[in-house]
This record gives C-alpha cells, sequence and structure tokens, in this order.
C-alpha cells in the first residue's frame, strides 16, 4: 500500500520509502506545505509506516497500521488546543515530560503538534530535540516554516509539500465530483493553486456559511448601512476566536468577487452577489479594511473596538 493515499509528491514518498526501507527514521518531522496540501494525510501515513508491522510499510492491512489510521492508537499523542491558535507551552512541556514513559504497545511514541508553535513553545521542544528517548518521534506541522527558529530547523528533516500537477487535481477532482461542470472544474484548479484541499473545499462548500456572514453579505451588497451596522453591533461581544475566521472568510469571500469582476469565475453565491453588486475599487477598499482588522484582533484589539471600526470603514 505504501503512500499512496497521498496523491502527487513522488520524489517526497520514493525519499520516504527508501530511508524505511533501510530502517532509518528521524525523531523530528516537519511537515510543512500550503493549507490543503496533504499535511494531515502525510502525518497519519508517515506515524502508520513508523509503527507498521507489515511489508511495504505502511501496509495499512497491520494491526498497529489500522489502530494509527482509525485514531486509536495509543501511542500517537496529539499536542494541541482547539481553542488557541497556537500550541500553549504547558502542553509542550507536559509532551516532553511524558516522552520518558515508555511507548505502551508501538515501535515508537509519537507526537503530533498540528498547531504552529510560538517561541516560547519551540525553546520548550528544543530541550528533548537535543537528546530524545531512541523511541521519541514528533511530527511538527506547519503552513511556513520560516516562523520556526533555525535552530528548531536544523534539527529536522523537513517533508515539503508541493501543489498537484493541474491534469492529476483535475483527473481527482472528477473522480470524487463526476458531476462537475467543466467550468467550474477549471475555476477550482485556478483558485486552489494546485491544492487538493482547498479544491475539494471550494467544490463541496464544506464550510457552512454563518448567518453573520450571509447579513453581511446582503447589506455590503445593498448599500444598507443600516443592516451592516446591525451585523456589526451583534458581534461586538464575540469572541476572539470567533470574530476572526467571520472576517478571513468576508475577505475570502471579497476577494473571489474582485478576482470575478476580473474575469474570474465566482465559485459562490455570495461572490457572485458582491461581484454584481459593487465596483472593483469598492471591494479592494473593504478586502484592506477587512485584512487591517484582522491584524487588529491578532494583537489583541477588542471585538467590540474591531466592529466599531469596521461600522464607520465600510460605510
Amino acid at each position: 500500500m505504501g503512500f499512496e493515499g497521498l496523491l502527487g509528491n513522488h520524489r517526497l514518498k520514493d525519499n520516504l520509502r527508501a530511508s524505511l526501507s533501510r530502517g532509518r527514521s528521524a525523531h523530528f518531522y516537519l511537515i510543512s506545505g500550503a493549507e490543503g496540501s496533504g499535511k494531515h494525510t502525510l502525518a497519519r501515513l508517515l506515524s502508520a509506516a513508523l509503527m507498521c508491522s507489515g511489508a511495504d510499510a505502511p501496509c495499512l492491512r497491520c494491526e498497529a497500521c489500522r489502530k494509527v489510521m482509525n485514531n486509536v492508537h495509543p501511542d500517537i499523542i496529539t499536542v494541541a488546543d482547539p481553542e488557541k491558535k497556537r500550541v500553549p507551552v504547558d502542553l509542550v512541556r507536559q509532551a516532553r515530560a511524558d516522552i520518558y514513559t515508555k511507548p505502551n504497545e508501538g515501535k515508537k511514541k509519537i507526537y503530533l503538534f498540528p498547531q504552529e508553535l510560538g517561541l516560547e513553545g519551540q525553546n520548550a521542544l528544543l530541550k528533548i530535540l537535543e537528546e530524545p528517548p531512541q523511541y521519541g518521534v514528533f511530527l511538527l506541522l506547519t503552513d511556513n516554516p520560516e516562523r520556526l527558529l533555525p535552530t528548531v530547523r536544523s534539527r529536522c528533516v523537513e517533508l515539503a509539500l508541493r501543489p498537484l500537477e493541474n491534469s492529476l487535481l483535475r483527473q481527482e477532482l472528477r473522480r470524487q465530483f463526476p458531476d462537475i461542470e467543466e467550468e467550474t472544474l477549471t475555476a477550482v484548479c485556478q483558485r486552489s493553486g494546485g491544492y487538493l484541499g482547498q479544491a475539494i473545499a471550494a467544490v463541496s462548500g464544506a464550510s457552512e456559511i454563518p448567518q453573520q456572514t450571509v447579513d453581511f453579505v446582503n447589506a455590503f451588497a445593498a448599500r444598507d448601512v443600516l443592516a451592516l451596522v446591525s451585523v456589526l453591533v451583534g458581534m461586538e461581544k464575540s469572541k476572539r476566536d470567533v470574530l476572526l475566521p467571520l472576517l478571513e472568510q468576508w475577505v475570502s469571500i471579497l476577494e473571489e468577487a474582485l478576482a470575478s469582476r476580473s474575469g474570474g469565475t465566482a465559485l459562490s453565491p455570495s461572490a457572485q452577489k458582491l461581484s454584481t453588486a459593487r465596483s472593483s475599487a469598492d471591494l479592494l477598499s473593504a478586502i484592506r479594511e477587512i485584512q487591517k482588522c484582522i491584524q487588529y484582533a491578532q494583537g489583541n484589539v477588542s471585538p467590540a473596538a474591531i466592529c466599531g471600526y469596521l461600522q464607520w470603514a465600510l460605510r
């Protein structure tokens, strides 16, 4: 079976197969790539390969592989806090202490870090990366390896995921969505940048549009200032981790609408509506203002202040 579950990236997969067939594995892997590039898929397949008791690891047939693929292997520990943007340093320290407890049943003890690490967390991890126990493995996933300290990157084997070739991406999308229209397929491939996860999300509409986004699109398209103020006033008491995804979604829809006005294809009805109702200058101005507010939110400006600013900036 091997690594066929990960599309494309043939050189990366060949190098992994060669290393594992010789019994060589690293203690620290940095799996990097854009959103939707397959980082989680590769992390799971690599974890299975490191635990595998069959031939052509990961065989995906042995008990160890099945446990890994079903997320029930006791020696694979996910280090993350879904309510935080980054891994809290306390969780890193707990993992650092826990690694000296030997595996329950596996060949390895694997720690998966699906979230970004701050500087404090990276420094805490460095202490164990210098001399990990023989069975210890760390898998760190990141969209941007440049955010990591050079001392961390120097201790890892980096597995950088690449975009898929257009022909392969189209073939896979056509397999998963046999009824997709050719125009939509072409637009999705262009907008996804070659990353299957992004393309699937665009086709399937994986993320449900929240009511605040529906109301924002309707108000902004209609130039209804009172309706827009009403939407933003209702968001003033939102927590930052609720506000940020909403603002990011608004930017994505506005960017899609702007691309449509430049000759592209708007996939979502929301983007189509904005593309028809507002000028390119209006859309670009709104994108800039909301991106500014995303930066404010990341810098700990209060949601109330951000929503108040947008009430003025988007009029």
